[in-house]
């Protein structure tokens, strides 16, 4: 796509003119008139040597004291001009682009698609026809991430030396992930103990921590990395439920061609298409949100805005009915799970859309709707948290209820603090950069606490 500071002047005037009359304030007449002094503007800068999209920049940076819409459109539009024309174009577009690039990511996705198979050479085969082995649950994290982190440590440009620290979190992960005699713990030799599910869950959550400190190239602390780091997160998932929707249907496909011919393909989809595409995907929706990142417009603020009032409904209806109805919270695994995903999908949608706001901009309704999101997570969180409490002083502890039980908790402090600073910012007694601080400061919580579960919850509870 063009970008801003590309684009001929004529089409960024013409751009200049449509936002105006997008506004509906000024007459095509004032248009005009503003047009003709923005023209002189860039006539005299650009005799006096200015490139054209630099004229552009300082003409509507000057008729924005002429015209509040113009300064307004300025302050919209420029910011990323200004770093464009600021910032060399060696340090803007990376060295490592184009069609080395590309072999190499495709490189790394083969080898997370192989990588899936490597167990099979031991006796353990996969097909997502059949039962998935527990050996695969337990392990899918470390066929894929560790791949994502060598592929980021290559962008970013690490020695091997440099960044052989970050093998550390996934060797004590694959360790840790195998270690443990669950086997005879959960009775059955198919059978997942509630320690080993809880590892299956929270190992990927533990272990992207590493991988973000290879995507900010080990700068976690500096020029809003860790902010990078969550929009990355966001788009990736978005990425990959895409392309996973368009492998379905290949593998739709697959099979009714080969059906048609009187062959079943369920060996090759369930055996090989389906796990070796679901690991290379990563690799691929990873790159694509790398190669989008000079493209101006991105997904997370329009994201934001579709399922920021439809979450906001969906909390605010299930905790009107549950004070309708007077129905408490079945508190088994199955919903604590669920419960749990919920709120952090709502957290993360919250973090997703700090991420794509501009902190400079003011207050305005779709912050106050993110207050109400937050509110209304903090009730359910509550909520939850005082059915959690009330199950074990009856029943007693289990694995399943501590994880929970802290898992709410973490996530209770998250809310409550957010909801404070979010609140004094609608209220204008502090800044918004704060609440992104505080966002970002919090993430490692969460893959520490993980890493606690995979680590400390099989003995403490006697693998069961």
């Amino acid at each position: 796509m063009t970008s801003f500071s590309d684009q001929p002047p004529e089409e960024q005037i013409a751009q200049w003119r449509a936002y105006l009359r997008s506004r509906r304030v000024l007459h095509d007449s004032d248009i005009e008139e503003l047009e003709g002094h923005l023209r002189d503007q860039l006539a005299a800068l650009i005799g006096a040597g200015l490139a054209g999209d630099e004229a552009f920049l300082v003409a509507v940076k000057r008729m924005g004291s002429l015209d509040a819409l113009s300064g307004e459109f300025a302050r919209v539009h420029c910011e990323r001009l200004w770093k464009q024309l600021l910032i060399a174009p060696e340090a803007e577009v990376p060295a490592k682009t184009g069609l080395r690039e590309m072999l190499v990511v495709l490189s790394i996705a083969v080898a997370a698609a192989l990588a899936v198979k490597i167990p099979a050479l031991f006796g353990i085969r996969l097909n997502l026809d059949e039962e998935v082995p527990r050996f695969y649950l337990r392990n899918f994290t470390l066929f894929v991430f560790p791949l994502l982190t060598v592929y980021f440590l290559w962008k970013r440009g690490w020695n091997a030396k440099s960044g052989l620290w970050l093998a550390l979190p996934f060797a004590v992960g694959a360790v840790f992930a195998n270690v443990f005699p669950w086997n005879t713990a959960a009775g059955k030799a198919q059978e997942l103990s509630d320690t080993e599910l809880l590892t299956i869950l929270h190992l990927p959550i533990a272990l992207w921590l590493a991988v973000g400190f290879a995507y900010v190239g080990g700068r976690w602390f500096e020029n809003g990395g860790r902010m990078n780091f969550v929009r990355f997160s966001g788009e990736l998932a978005i990425y990959y439920v895409l392309i996973a929707l368009g492998g379905g249907v290949l593998c739709g496909f697959t099979m009714m061609m080969f059906e048609a011919i009187g062959m079943n393909a369920g060996w090759f989809v369930g055996g090989w298409l389906m796990p070796c595409g679901a690991a290379g995907a990563v690799i691929i929706a990873s790159w694509l949100v790398e190669a989008k990142q000079s493209v101006i417009e991105n997904m997370a603020p329009v994201l934001t805005k579709i399922f920021t009032p439809l979450f906001t409904v969906l909390l605010l209806a299930f905790l009107a009915t549950m004070a309708w109805t007077g129905s408490p919270i079945n508190v088994n695994r199955e919903v604590l799970i669920a419960l749990d995903l919920l709120l952090v999908l709502v957290v993360g949608l919250v973090l997703y859309a700090i991420s794509a706001r501009d902190p400079k901009e003011p207050p305005d309704f779709f912050g106050r709707l993110q207050l109400l999101l937050v509110v209304s997570a903090l009730a359910v969180d509550g909520v939850a948290l005082a059915a959690i409490a009330a199950r074990i002083s009856e029943f007693g502890f289990t694995p399943n209820r501590v994880a929970a039980l802290a898992e709410n908790l973490i996530l209770l402090v998250n809310l409550v603090w957010s909801a404070w600073l979010y609140a004094r910012f609608l209220r204008g007694r502090g800044p918004f950069a704060a609440l992104e601080r505080w966002q970002v400061a919090y993430l490692p919580a969460y893959s520490i606490w993980a890493a606690l579960v995979v680590i400390l919850f099989p003995p403490l509870f006697g693998y069961r």
